[in-house]
């Protein structure tokens, strides 16, 4: 039996296994088994009770800690944050699993990001300009070396979203943690008909246009620049879907 279960899994993309471990772990903290400064079972314990491998565990890991829910604390442990509201707004990153969904998102990061680009070039502090500079190096430096960037794209974003100094801005952006990256959910650059590495370089050109309007304070360029990038990964996944969708038909 146990094998028979495990043969499906092991046919499956690790991020998909990711994803559900997140689902998992996020359960446990909504149902109460596992509480705001408790700690996480060790990677080998989820790994054995799981059956996934390393890379799985601390994938799902990483996707906590974009989202808020755990801290890592280095030769201690990783630890509960936050636990999720169980009612009002919600939605579930695991669920965003399709092409529709990852383009549903998208409309509704451009409703929250465009403004979000331009009220952080307004009240964005020094210090605040330099982590958005920081996560934009490690952004540029994963797209050089072709490594997964996702991490580096997300922290981008979010560092717009606390410079607005709403924490609505910043509690929506950590709900849904890395998922809101496209890259998380599917390969755009195949989608969009491009080699990687292209699509990598063109991703951090427009990362660069929005990050040099909030440097200079110009709210109206950030939010064009912010709308631009979106409105751009929008179109690109969009036209792929409906290529899908004509292929099916």
């Amino acid at each position: 039996m146990d094998t028979q279960s495990a043969a499906p899994r092991a046919r499956r993309k690790p991020r998909s296994l990711a994803q559900e471990l997140v689902a998992v772990l996020t359960q446990r903290i909504l149902d109460g088994d596992l509480k705001r400064g408790d700690k996480l079972p060790t990677e080998s314990a989820i790994m054995e009770e799981q059956g996934v491998s390393r890379t799985v565990v601390r994938e799902a890991i990483s996707r906590l800690q974009a989202a808020g829910q755990v801290e890592t604390r280095h030769g201690i442990g990783t630890f509960v944050l936050d636990t999720p509201s169980p009612s009002g707004f919600r939605i579930d990153p695991a669920t965003i699993v399709t092409l529709r969904d990852v383009l549903a998102v998208l409309e509704l990061r451009i409703s929250l990001e465009v403004e979000s680009a331009g009220l952080a070039a307004s009240r964005r502090s020094p210090e605040q300009l330099a982590a958005m500079r920081a996560a934009l190096d490690a952004l540029n430096e994963s797209a050089a070396h072709a490594s997964d960037a996702v991490a580096s794209d997300f922290q981008f974003h979010l560092q717009i979203a606390l410079s607005t100094g709403n924490r609505y801005f910043t509690d929506i952006m950590t709900h849904l943690g890395t998922s809101i990256i496209p890259r998380t959910r599917l390969n755009s650059a195949r989608l969009a008909h491009d080699d990687q590495q292209h699509y990598m370089t063109r991703l951090s050109r427009e990362h660069e246009e929005i990050y040099d309007a909030i440097a200079r304070q110009d709210a109206d360029a950030a939010r064009a620049a912010m709308r631009l990038h979106l409105t751009n990964s929008r179109e690109r996944l969009r036209q792929a879907h409906q290529e899908a969708e004509a292929g099916r038909g």
